[in-house]
C-alpha cells in the first residue's frame, strides 16, 4: 500500500491549475490577454483576476488570515456584477498577475498553518462553515474550471493548445492535420443531425 498525504495531494493539483493558468497568458500581446473572446467577455486576464479574489477570500478572510492587501471591490460586494472578470485599461497586466502571485502564496501558507479539519467560515451562501479540506476540493475545482475555460481561449487566440508549453498532453498533428481532423468532426456532427 502506498502512503498517502490528502493535504499535499490537494497542493499539487493546486499548484498545478495555477500554474496552467498562469501559462496561458505566455508570450501574448496585451490586446490578446484581454480581448473578450465569448459573448459574456471571458478573457484571460479577467479569469487570473477572478481567481485573485476567489484564493484571497477562501484561504484568507474564510480562515481569519485576511489578505494583506486591500480587499478587491469585487470580494467587497462594493462592484458592478462581472468587475472581476475583466481587468480595466488602468489595471496593468504585471499588477494582475502581480496580485495573483501573492494572493497564491498567502493561500499556501495558510493551507500549511493549518490542518485538513480547521473550520472557517465563508462570508456568503448557505454552507458557510467549511473545512480547509472543502475549501481546498472546491479551489482545485474552481482553478481547473477556469483554466480550462483559459485553454479555449488562448486557442482561440493564437492556436496554442496543451496543459504545457510543449503541447504533450494533446495529440501531435501540424495544421494540415488538425485542419482535416476539424472537418471530419463537422462531417459527422452535420451526418448526425441529418444536414448533410
Amino acid at each position: 500500500m502506498t502512503a498517502t498525504d490528502p493535504k499535499a495531494d490537494l497542493r499539487v493539483y493546486l499548484q498545478d491549475a495555477r500554474d496552467v493558468l498562469l501559462w496561458k497568458l505566455d508570450g501574448l500581446a496585451e490586446y490578446d490577454l484581454r480581448r473578450p473572446l465569448t459573448r459574456t467577455g471571458t478573457n484571460l486576464l479577467g479569469l487570473v483576476k477572478h481567481l485573485t479574489g476567489a484564493e484571497a477570500l477562501y484561504f484568507g478572510d474564510t480562515f481569519g488570515r485576511p489578505f494583506p492587501e486591500p480587499a478587491p471591490v469585487w470580494i467587497t460586494g462594493a462592484a458592478e456584477p462581472n468587475t472581476d472578470l475583466w481587468a480595466r485599461a488602468d489595471e496593468t497586466t504585471e499588477e494582475v498577475v502581480g496580485r495573483y502571485r501573492r494572493a497564491c502564496a498567502h493561500a499556501d501558507e495558510t493551507i500549511e498553518a493549518l490542518p485538513l479539519d480547521a473550520v472557517g467560515q465563508v462570508p456568503f451562501g448557505a454552507r458557510s462553515k467549511q473545512t480547509l479540506h472543502r475549501v481546498l476540493v472546491h479551489m482545485v475545482s474552481e482553478t481547473h474550471r477556469h483554466a480550462g475555460h483559459a485553454d479555449l481561449v488562448r486557442e482561440l487566440v493564437d492556436g496554442a493548445t496543451g496543459q504545457r508549453p510543449d503541447g504533450a498532453n494533446t495529440a501531435p498533428g501540424d495544421a494540415t492535420w488538425w485542419a482535416a481532423h476539424h472537418a471530419r468532426v463537422e462531417r459527422a456532427a452535420r451526418d448526425a443531425a441529418g444536414l448533410s
